[in-house]
């Protein structure tokens, strides 16, 4: 059943192995969802610094109409001149534009901000997704280790249409293949099959 021809050296296979585990441990994606995070962040505290600013504008914008309001009471009060009544509506005028294009960049920002939380979240979640990733494919690994150490028998996880794999045979350092099509073995001859493999 195993084909001599097919044999591969343990040292190859081991040295694979190690490039394998060094390439499931770079921690690239981290990187970049740490560094997307801290943009975030900066990005947020610059929002909030100018949502700050533009709210103390509009209070400053809607103290002037409150005193623009009071001097055209005052201004009827005491009967002025229609020039100068004409005069501040126009500025209590320009002051309510300037609020409404102010309240307008406010939303913008406001908006802004809620986009960033979304974000950040999106971000957290995904690296918590990665981490969690990270720890099962950790934990998969050293199951893996610890069936090949204790049976000899490294599977193949990849096709799972067949039960198939490598036996180590470590004095020899050699690889063997085997392979067994489960829909002609019951699962007794099969559990049988690979007992017999095992190398204890």
């Amino acid at each position: 059943m195993v084909d001599g021809s097919r044999d591969v050296d343990v040292e190859k296979l081991i040295s694979f192995s190690k490039d394998l585990v060094q390439f499931l441990k770079d921690d690239k994606d981290v990187g970049f969802l740490k560094q997307c995070l801290e943009q975030s962040n900066a990005v947020q505290l610059q929002c909030l610094s100018e949502y700050q600013t533009l709210r103390s504008s509009i209070q400053d914008y809607e103290a002037k109409i409150n005193m623009c309001k009071q001097r055209i009471a005052e201004a009827q009060f005491e009967a002025a001149g229609d020039a100068e009544i004409d005069t501040l509506l126009k500025e209590l005028e320009q002051e309510l534009q300037k609020e409404q294009m102010l309240r307008e960049e406010l939303r913008v920002i406001t908006d802004e901000i809620d986009d960033l939380d979304h974000q950040r979240a999106s971000i957290e979640e995904q690296r918590q997704s990665l981490k969690k990733l990270e720890q099962d494919q950790l934990r998969a690994e050293m199951k893996l280790s610890l069936y090949a150490s204790v049976t000899s028998i490294i599977p193949d996880l990849y096709d799972q249409s067949k039960i198939s794999g490598h036996i180590v045979e470590r004095d020899n350092k050699v690889l063997e293949n085997f392979e067994l099509d489960p829909s002609k073995l019951t699962a007794f001859d099969t559990s049988n099959s690979i007992w017999k493999m095992i190398k204890l």
